[in-house]
């Protein structure tokens, strides 16, 4: 037996984002948190150290409070550690640095008034890290963290040097940082645990006094498909545990705080920016992902990869910016917020209203839905919802603050996405749509202000790396726990035949040309040939205001099948209205032809398959639930209706033409496998376009935002919301 001595460090992130069902927490609880609670507090001779995130505990305060008292007592005992974090699971280097500051402050001295007497370490969110997080988490409060061994290869260490934790420093502030071994989280709890005790003593051998730790999802133990019968049913967890008893005379389970307060440092160490090495290499553009993967599968079997690998790298977690733009523009939005909550913080707006908008603020920066690799992620629209939603109530409530009146109309442009050109603001007390003249005139995002819901978060059908497997129909429906990063499963037949890429953003008010005899099938599985340089193409833009009305004009010259054209559209809100009125006119259409010509109207958030999800005509007569295909015939009006969310989007045209609509559905993995997913539904009206005697064609149309039902469970909400500013 080793005669030498080390910690095991098991350290929980328990997690579920914010906006996820509430049956999912339930089952993740009764699947996970509870069993596993259940039976750690039978083997008395451990410790752990446990993170919960903000929405997690916050739901099992008002759910379970007997499961946090009976943390409570395990803290006592002086068996668990509470480590704090950022309150929503924000990826740090993605908020300002007064909201990582608040964020972290905020969940400790939360945690310290429920759950434990302080806090000292912290979870790292998905463990991305830039160095100049180190000032920020110190100036917080917190002394330590967790990261992946990954990190510190990147900085040159070998593995044989990670036996314990470092010191790293910014703007001369300081904390340590754990490696977390991506060892153990592959074994843990795949592997029989002897493998895992196995490890540890060879660890113990080559060096005294080791430090080894286990950072991971609690998920994996139940939630996590086919974990809740290896771990609980079959036993693993009880044996693992055994295990580690049986040896607790070299192998102990350890804290992180005693850890750190019982060994020494190895060491100072300045980590590069990173994350987890599958969360790196999902960060890459696709055909980098592709061709990453194929040098991993020739190299790995060379007696030399463990070498090669450590020089090996993936991408930049802020690239998911720029390969998902869908999660730049949530973030843009975030950052507008952000910087209407300092403004009202710097002008001495009230306490408790600040307070309540930072909350929602925070709420809105929860990191799920702004990326995507294993798990669902921005794929999911519930999470991409509930951002905007708080976002939102967090604008209108900052807004309100700072002195709105009652009813206000305006038009601001500024580089509102950072992308170095401008975009437009149209907005008024109950909707606001943000326009970009350089991405085809379109709106991108539109906000129904009253329940806090954008239109427009929906998600464009693109390649993924995993699409390839799809296309095998490559299925292995093993009933054995495995990774997620190693399962493939289908959770739908025929998912190959659903994959279907978007030439470009699916927004409102793209402008197409397409061939006469274009069907509906082929839009929507993107096969039509686009026939204008419209729908892309650069819009000039001017602003036209009048005290109670604003018009932005989008105006560009350009061709359809080669032949000279102008499109002018309009954009119109007037104060107090929930109804954009949109007028376009084409202009220089030669008499002798005519074009076909169509204007999208992607609209997100309202799901299919149900049916108080429908469409419906100007008779109110149900058309089919939104996962529905039309084609409508001379018509001038539609209506997309979401009675559980209490909207209903009515679309009415001047000139009578023919209407598609279709839904949108992307192919996606979840850690469950692979699975089709309703994002958006999409009308075009359109119209064979013949120029009058000047060469012109104008049509009228006007989007109206009814939300009758809606606004009243959104005043419910907000009551609720002002009775926390008593």
């Amino acid at each position: 037996m080793s005669q030498n001595k080390i910690r095991l460090c098991l350290v929980l992130h328990n997690h579920q984002p914010v906006g996820n069902f509430d049956g999912v927490f339930e089952q993740a609880y009764q699947d996970s948190y509870l069993p596993f609670l259940d039976i750690f507090e039978k083997f008395t001779d451990l410790n752990i150290s446990l993170h919960t995130s903000g929405p997690l505990i916050q739901w099992m305060q008002t759910n379970h409070p007997e499961y946090l008292n009976r943390i409570s007592l395990l803290v006592e005992a002086g068996r668990i550690e509470i480590i704090g974090g950022a309150f929503y699971e924000a990826i740090l280097p993605m908020i300002p640095r007064c909201d990582r500051v608040g964020q972290i402050a905020s969940f400790s001295e939360w945690l310290t008034e429920r759950v434990c007497p302080s806090v000292a370490g912290m979870w790292m969110p998905e463990r991305v890290w830039e160095s100049s997080l180190t000032s920020s988490i110190a100036e917080a409060g917190i002394d330590y963290t967790v990261l992946d061994d990954y990190h510190f290869r990147r900085a040159g260490l070998t593995n044989e040097e990670l036996t314990g934790y470092f010191v790293t420093e910014d703007e001369g502030k300081t904390i340590n940082v754990f490696p977390g071994s991506e060892h153990l989280r592959y074994l843990i709890p795949f592997a029989e645990p002897e493998e895992t005790v196995q490890h540890c003593r060879m660890l113990a051998d080559r060096c005294s006094d080791s430090v080894v730790v286990f950072g991971d999802d609690g998920e994996k133990f139940g939630t996590w498909p086919n974990t809740k019968e290896h771990v609980y049913e079959k036993g693993w967890l009880i044996r693992f545990f055994q295990a580690l008893t049986d040896n607790k005379d070299w192998l102990l389970t350890s804290t992180l705080a005693d850890a750190v307060e019982n060994t020494p440092p190895r060491g100072k160490v300045y980590l590069p920016d990173a994350s987890y090495r599958e969360m790196t290499e999902w960060s890459m553009p696709v055909d980098r992902q592709v061709e990453h993967d194929e040098l991993v599968h020739q190299l790995e079997h060379d007696p030399r990869w463990k070498q090669i690998q450590s020089f090996m790298s993936g991408g930049f977690w802020r690239n998911f910016k720029v390969k998902y733009p869908e999660t730049n523009e949530m973030y843009s939005r975030m950052m507008y917020v952000s910087g209407l909550l300092q403004k009202a913080t710097e002008q001495g707006c009230n306490p408790k209203v600040l307070e309540l908008a930072q909350d929602h603020l925070y709420q809105g920066q929860c990191n799920c839905s702004y990326w995507h690799g294993a798990f669902g992620g921005i794929y999911l629209p519930h999470l991409r919802n509930a951002v905007y939603k708080h976002l939102l109530t967090a604008e209108t409530t900052l807004e309100k603050a700072l002195g709105r009146p009652e009813k206000w109309v305006e038009a601001t442009n500024e580089d509102y996405d950072f992308d170095g050109l401008q975009e437009i603001r149209l907005a008024n007390e109950q909707v606001a749509a943000w326009i970009a003249p350089k991405s085809g005139g379109q709106i991108y995002e539109l906000d129904i202000r009253s329940i806090a819901h954008n239109l427009g978060a929906t998600i464009q059908r693109r390649p993924e790396l995993y699409h390839e497997k799809v296309r095998q129909g490559e299925n292995e429906n093993s009933d054995e726990a495995a990774s997620i990063h190693d399962r493939i499963v289908f959770k739908q037949a025929d998912l190959d035949k659903q994959l279907f890429y978007d030439a470009r953003m699916p927004n409102i008010l793209v402008d197409h040309f397409w061939d006469e005899d274009v069907n509906v099938e082929a839009i929507r599985k993107c096969e039509a040939m686009e026939r204008g340089d419209f729908a892309d193409g650069e819009y000039a833009a001017t602003i036209r205001s009048n005290p109670d009305r604003v018009q932005v004009l989008l105006s560009k010259d350009g061709n359809a099948w080669g032949v000279p054209l102008s499109i002018k559209k309009g954009i119109t809100l007037d104060e107090g209205t929930d109804t954009l009125e949109i007028t376009y006119m084409i202009e220089r259409l030669p008499a002798d032809r005519t074009f076909h010509f169509g204007v999208d109207f992607n609209l997100a958030g309202m799901p299919d398959g149900q049916d108080d999800r429908f469409f419906s005509n100007s008779d109110g007569e149900n058309l089919g639930q939104l996962g529905s295909t039309l084609n409508l015939k001379d018509v001038q009006q539609i209506s997309v209706n979401d009675q559980w969310l209490g909207i209903s989007v009515q679309l009415e045209t001047d000139r009578p033409g023919d209407m598609f609509a279709y839904p949108t559905q992307t192919v996606s993995q979840s850690e469950s496998g692979f699975e089709l997913v309703h994002q958006s539904v999409c009308v075009q009206p359109h119209w064979i376009v013949r120029g009058d005697a000047n060469g012109r064609w104008v049509c009228r149309m006007k989007l109206a935002l009814k939300t009758t039902k809606g606004e009243e469970a959104a005043a419910q909400e907000n009551k609720t919301d002002r009775s926390q500013l008593v």
